[in-house]
């Protein structure tokens, strides 16, 4: 391991209720848009997909995640031990 990479500072967890409403959606959206996400042979509308995310971070089944080495946001699953809890 570099001095670098033993620098970089860890993930962050950013709980939902952190965000506005709106800007909760926009990184929902942003997730679910992502090439990879898609949920097989059945149309899913962008709302039930957005929905779905939603229902996963309130169960505490996923989770916001903010890195700030690359400055990015993403959603994960909890089980994931990227992140650290703010």
């Amino acid at each position: 391991m570099t001095s670098q990479e033993s620098e970089a500072p860890e993930p962050v967890v950013v709980p939902p209720s952190e965000l506005s409403p709106e800007a909760l959606r926009r990184v929902i959206e942003s997730f679910v848009l992502r090439e990879g996400t898609e949920y097989g042979a059945r149309d899913v509308t962008l709302d039930d997909k957005v929905d779905d995310v939603m229902r996963q971070l309130d169960r505490g089944e996923a989770r916001i995640v903010f890195d700030p080495a690359t400055e990015t946001i993403d959603i994960v699953a909890a089980r994931d031990r990227g992140a650290r809890r703010r």
